[in-house]
């Protein structure tokens, strides 16, 4: 039986219903409907497994894949919710032991209800695709450093809003939004927008002027930053460092 997955916010977590029989075939379409719920960027993601059936234990290393990406960006955890089971027990197996699981989701709430980090500063705000947006996008930025207390990070922070948005303008020509995230050891930008050409590290010589340098600027600025898939476009994501 293929692979089911179904996601619906419950508050501020994402809960992800993972069912049907998991081998290496099933491994990319898991992995993608994964990245899509991070890209939603809930305050944590919530798997409830209690329906798979893996028939190879290889591909329980997906859940590995995207915990590393949830911990890059959107810096969220992800929980395993599996009840005492065969899969129970390969999660606890020693390949997996840097996952996070649990029996139930009652119990990853609880887990999280103690976490005082899994409550996640944010601001938003919805833009057009027109050429006041990255302006509006740079004085977004600021405010939300100084809202936070992290003035240093006024002029990496606007760059970064400035020429994500701008490529918006500039490519994708669609609505987006603009979130910027403050988490323990980072601040987070991130760009949804309705395109579903994804944006990669550059390459090649830069420009010498116009077009195409925003990205290169991203990329010299944030510590680190990525593209991942939306149901209905993309989000263009970078991480600065909160410590001077």
């Amino acid at each position: 039986m293929a692979i089911t997955y179904e996601a619906a916010f419950d508050g501020r977590y994402l809960i992800a219903t993972v069912s049907g029989s998991l081998d290496l075939g099933e491994v990319s379409r898991l992995h993608t409907n994964m990245l899509k719920s991070l890209a939603e960027q809930p305050d944590a993601l919530l798997l409830d497994l209690a329906g798979l059936i893996v028939t190879d234990a290889l591909a329980l290393a997906v859940f590995t894949a995207a915990s590393r990406q949830a911990a890059r960006w959107p810096s969220i955890p992800i929980v395993l919710c599996a009840p005492p089971s065969a899969t129970r027990k390969l999660l606890e197996g020693y390949a997996f032991r840097r996952l996070s699981v649990v029996s139930s989701l009652d119990a990853a709430r609880e887990r999280l209800a103690g976490d005082p980090a899994a409550a996640v500063p944010a601001i938003t705000d919805e833009l057009l695709p027109i050429s006041g947006a990255a302006r509006h996008a740079r004085d977004l930025a600021t405010d939300a450093c100084l809202r936070w207390d992290l003035p240093h990070l006024v002029g990496p922070a606007g760059l970064i809003a400035n020429e994500l948005v701008s490529n918006v303008v500039d490519h994708a020509h669609t609505m987006m939004t603009l979130r910027l995230t403050l988490h323990p050891r980072y601040l987070h930008v991130a760009v949804r927008d309705g395109s579903p050409d994804e944006v990669g590290p550059p390459v090649g010589p830069p420009p010498e002027f116009g077009r195409g340098r925003g990205l290169i600027m991203v990329d010299a600025t944030a510590h680190t930053w990525g593209c991942v898939p939306t149901a209905d476009g993309k989000v263009v994501w970078a991480s600065l460092r909160r410590a001077v």
